[in-house]
Protein backbone atom coordinates (compact mmCIF):
# COMPACT_ATOMS: atom_id res chain seq x y z
CA UNK A 1 0.00 0.00 0.00
CA UNK A 2 1.72 2.86 -1.10
CA UNK A 3 0.25 6.10 0.38
CA UNK A 4 0.80 9.61 -1.64
CA UNK A 5 0.11 12.72 0.26
CA UNK A 6 -1.60 16.06 -1.14
CA UNK A 7 1.25 18.25 -0.81
CA UNK A 8 2.94 16.18 -2.76
CA UNK A 9 1.48 16.93 -5.81
CA UNK A 10 2.44 19.03 -9.26
CA UNK A 11 0.88 22.30 -9.12
CA UNK A 12 -0.49 23.47 -12.39
CA UNK A 13 -3.02 25.54 -14.25
CA UNK A 14 -2.84 29.39 -14.15
CA UNK A 15 -4.08 31.17 -11.07
CA UNK A 16 -4.01 34.78 -12.80
CA UNK A 17 -6.37 33.12 -15.11
CA UNK A 18 -8.46 31.59 -11.99
CA UNK A 19 -7.72 27.98 -12.87
CA UNK A 20 -5.58 26.07 -10.01
CA UNK A 21 -4.56 22.44 -11.20
CA UNK A 22 -2.90 19.98 -8.46
CA UNK A 23 -1.79 16.92 -10.83
CA UNK A 24 -1.13 13.19 -8.91
CA UNK A 25 0.45 11.73 -11.69
CA UNK A 26 3.42 13.48 -13.90
CA UNK A 27 1.40 15.80 -16.12
CA UNK A 28 3.12 18.29 -18.89
CA UNK A 29 5.95 20.19 -17.62
CA UNK A 30 6.24 18.02 -14.48
CA UNK A 31 7.63 15.31 -15.77
CA UNK A 32 8.24 12.45 -13.32
CA UNK A 33 9.74 8.93 -14.73
CA UNK A 34 8.79 7.09 -12.21
CA UNK A 35 5.15 8.39 -11.60
CA UNK A 36 3.77 8.23 -15.04
CA UNK A 37 0.63 6.69 -13.87
CA UNK A 38 -0.63 3.58 -12.41
CA UNK A 39 -2.81 1.10 -14.00
CA UNK A 40 -4.32 2.46 -16.97
CA UNK A 41 -4.99 6.03 -14.70
CA UNK A 42 -2.80 8.41 -16.25
CA UNK A 43 -3.84 11.21 -14.51
CA UNK A 44 -6.26 12.80 -11.95
CA UNK A 45 -6.21 16.35 -11.57
CA UNK A 46 -7.71 18.14 -9.04
CA UNK A 47 -9.30 21.60 -10.83
CA UNK A 48 -10.29 25.02 -9.56
CA UNK A 49 -11.81 26.92 -11.77
CA UNK A 50 -12.95 30.77 -10.38
CA UNK A 51 -16.43 32.42 -11.70
CA UNK A 52 -15.78 32.76 -15.54
CA UNK A 53 -12.38 31.21 -16.30
CA UNK A 54 -11.98 28.06 -17.83
CA UNK A 55 -10.15 26.02 -20.69
CA UNK A 56 -11.17 27.11 -24.14
CA UNK A 57 -11.22 24.56 -27.07
CA UNK A 58 -8.88 21.98 -27.01
CA UNK A 59 -8.55 18.21 -28.48
CA UNK A 60 -8.16 14.47 -27.24
CA UNK A 61 -7.39 11.35 -28.87
CA UNK A 62 -7.03 7.78 -27.57
CA UNK A 63 -8.22 8.54 -23.79
CA UNK A 64 -11.00 8.24 -21.46
CA UNK A 65 -11.67 11.05 -19.55
CA UNK A 66 -13.71 11.09 -16.11
CA UNK A 67 -14.98 13.76 -14.10
CA UNK A 68 -16.32 13.96 -11.21
CA UNK A 69 -18.07 17.35 -9.93
CA UNK A 70 -17.20 18.07 -5.80
CA UNK A 71 -18.68 21.65 -6.05
CA UNK A 72 -20.04 24.55 -8.40
CA UNK A 73 -21.11 23.80 -11.85
CA UNK A 74 -19.06 22.68 -14.92
CA UNK A 75 -20.52 23.59 -18.42
CA UNK A 76 -19.42 20.76 -20.85
CA UNK A 77 -19.32 21.69 -25.48
CA UNK A 78 -17.99 19.56 -27.51
CA UNK A 79 -17.33 18.79 -31.03
CA UNK A 80 -20.33 16.39 -30.84
CA UNK A 81 -22.61 19.15 -30.66
CA UNK A 82 -23.40 18.61 -26.74
CA UNK A 83 -23.71 20.90 -24.34
CA UNK A 84 -24.16 19.85 -20.51
CA UNK A 85 -24.16 21.34 -17.15
CA UNK A 86 -22.47 18.88 -14.72
CA UNK A 87 -23.29 19.55 -10.86
CA UNK A 88 -22.06 18.31 -7.54
CA UNK A 89 -22.31 14.22 -7.64
CA UNK A 90 -22.77 13.99 -11.24
CA UNK A 91 -20.37 11.85 -12.97
CA UNK A 92 -19.27 12.81 -16.76
CA UNK A 93 -17.45 10.45 -19.59
CA UNK A 94 -15.93 11.71 -22.38
CA UNK A 95 -14.69 8.94 -24.57
CA UNK A 96 -11.93 10.80 -26.98
CA UNK A 97 -11.61 7.76 -29.36
CA UNK A 98 -10.37 8.82 -32.82
CA UNK A 99 -10.91 12.43 -31.83
CA UNK A 100 -13.18 15.08 -29.82
CA UNK A 101 -12.85 19.05 -28.90
CA UNK A 102 -14.11 19.92 -26.10
CA UNK A 103 -14.53 23.36 -23.42
CA UNK A 104 -15.43 23.17 -19.94
CA UNK A 105 -15.88 26.43 -18.09
CA UNK A 106 -17.29 27.63 -15.03
CA UNK A 107 -20.11 29.70 -16.27
CA UNK A 108 -21.53 30.12 -12.45
CA UNK A 109 -21.33 32.89 -10.34
CA UNK A 110 -19.79 30.31 -7.63
CA UNK A 111 -16.42 28.59 -7.16
CA UNK A 112 -15.67 25.02 -9.29
CA UNK A 113 -13.78 22.10 -8.29
CA UNK A 114 -14.25 18.91 -9.80
CA UNK A 115 -11.47 15.72 -9.97
CA UNK A 116 -10.86 15.22 -13.54
CA UNK A 117 -9.39 11.45 -14.53
CA UNK A 118 -7.35 9.88 -17.70
CA UNK A 119 -7.65 6.26 -18.35
CA UNK A 120 -5.49 4.81 -21.58
CA UNK A 121 -8.14 2.78 -23.31
CA UNK A 122 -7.51 -0.99 -24.32
CA UNK A 123 -7.82 -0.40 -27.85
CA UNK A 124 -7.22 2.89 -29.80
CA UNK A 125 -9.45 4.15 -32.47
CA UNK A 126 -13.16 3.93 -32.26
CA UNK A 127 -16.45 7.00 -32.29
CA UNK A 128 -15.94 9.01 -29.66
CA UNK A 129 -18.97 8.66 -26.79
CA UNK A 130 -20.20 10.87 -24.11
CA UNK A 131 -22.38 9.61 -21.01
CA UNK A 132 -23.29 11.45 -17.90
CA UNK A 133 -24.63 10.38 -14.57
CA UNK A 134 -26.52 12.39 -12.48
CA UNK A 135 -26.34 12.21 -8.62
CA UNK A 136 -24.13 8.63 -8.48
CA UNK A 137 -23.73 9.21 -4.38
CA UNK A 138 -22.35 6.15 -3.30
CA UNK A 139 -22.46 4.50 -6.96
CA UNK A 140 -20.81 2.22 -9.28
CA UNK A 141 -19.44 3.03 -13.14
CA UNK A 142 -18.31 0.27 -15.17
CA UNK A 143 -15.56 1.80 -17.69
CA UNK A 144 -14.65 -1.52 -19.65
CA UNK A 145 -12.91 0.05 -22.26
CA UNK A 146 -9.91 0.82 -20.01
CA UNK A 147 -10.72 -2.52 -17.92
CA UNK A 148 -12.06 -0.65 -14.85
CA UNK A 149 -14.39 0.14 -12.28
CA UNK A 150 -15.17 3.28 -10.56
CA UNK A 151 -16.71 3.50 -6.90
CA UNK A 152 -17.63 6.75 -5.42
CA UNK A 153 -18.63 6.96 -1.34
CA UNK A 154 -19.87 9.78 0.90
CA UNK A 155 -19.46 8.47 4.59
CA UNK A 156 -20.23 10.03 7.79
CA UNK A 157 -18.18 9.88 10.58
CA UNK A 158 -17.43 6.94 12.16
CA UNK A 159 -18.89 5.33 8.88
CA UNK A 160 -16.86 2.49 7.53
CA UNK A 161 -16.93 0.63 3.92
CA UNK A 162 -15.29 -2.45 2.79
CA UNK A 163 -12.94 -1.48 -0.45
CA UNK A 164 -13.04 -3.54 -3.59
CA UNK A 165 -10.65 -6.66 -3.31
CA UNK A 166 -9.51 -6.48 -6.82
CA UNK A 167 -5.72 -6.84 -7.72
CA UNK A 168 -4.96 -3.15 -7.84
CA UNK A 169 -7.13 -0.11 -7.17
CA UNK A 170 -6.21 3.72 -6.63
CA UNK A 171 -8.31 5.78 -3.98
CA UNK A 172 -8.19 9.36 -4.14
CA UNK A 173 -9.63 11.34 -0.99
CA UNK A 174 -12.05 14.71 -2.38
CA UNK A 175 -12.58 15.77 0.97
CA UNK A 176 -12.35 15.02 4.74
CA UNK A 177 -10.89 12.53 6.41
CA UNK A 178 -9.84 8.57 6.52
CA UNK A 179 -8.38 5.76 8.17
CA UNK A 180 -7.72 3.22 5.29
CA UNK A 181 -5.18 0.06 6.51
CA UNK A 182 -3.84 2.19 9.40
CA UNK A 183 -2.98 5.03 7.79
CA UNK A 184 -4.86 8.36 8.21
CA UNK A 185 -5.46 10.63 5.27
CA UNK A 186 -6.85 13.73 4.57
CA UNK A 187 -8.08 16.08 1.94
CA UNK A 188 -6.21 14.94 -1.44
CA UNK A 189 -4.30 12.36 -0.48
CA UNK A 190 -4.18 8.95 -2.76
CA UNK A 191 -3.87 5.30 -1.67
CA UNK A 192 -2.47 2.74 -4.29
CA UNK A 193 -2.75 -0.62 -3.79
CA UNK A 194 -1.26 -3.69 -5.36
CA UNK A 195 -2.22 -7.26 -4.58
CA UNK A 196 -5.34 -8.22 -3.13
CA UNK A 197 -6.54 -7.04 0.66
CA UNK A 198 -9.19 -6.93 2.60
CA UNK A 199 -9.32 -3.27 3.45
CA UNK A 200 -11.44 -0.97 5.07
CA UNK A 201 -11.98 2.67 4.71
CA UNK A 202 -13.46 4.25 7.89
CA UNK A 203 -14.71 8.20 8.11
CA UNK A 204 -13.20 9.99 10.87
CA UNK A 205 -15.20 13.44 9.50
CA UNK A 206 -17.15 13.76 6.55
CA UNK A 207 -15.89 11.98 3.42
CA UNK A 208 -15.82 12.28 0.26
CA UNK A 209 -13.54 9.95 -1.98
CA UNK A 210 -13.61 7.99 -4.93
CA UNK A 211 -12.00 4.16 -5.49
CA UNK A 212 -10.26 3.06 -8.91
CA UNK A 213 -10.84 -0.87 -9.43
CA UNK A 214 -8.72 -2.14 -12.00
CA UNK A 215 -9.89 -5.47 -13.31
CA UNK A 216 -7.30 -8.10 -15.32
Amino acid sequence: MDVRRAADRYPGGDPDAGITTRHSFSFGPHYDPDNLGFGPLVACNEERLEPGAGFDEHPHRHVEIVTWVLEGELTHRDSGGRERRVRPGDLQHLSAAAGVRHVERNDGTAPLRFLQMWLTPRAAGGEPGYTLVRELGSGAYELPEAGAVLHTYRLHPGENVALPGAGSLYLHLASGELRVGGEALASGDAVRVTGERALTAEAAAVAEFLVWEFTA
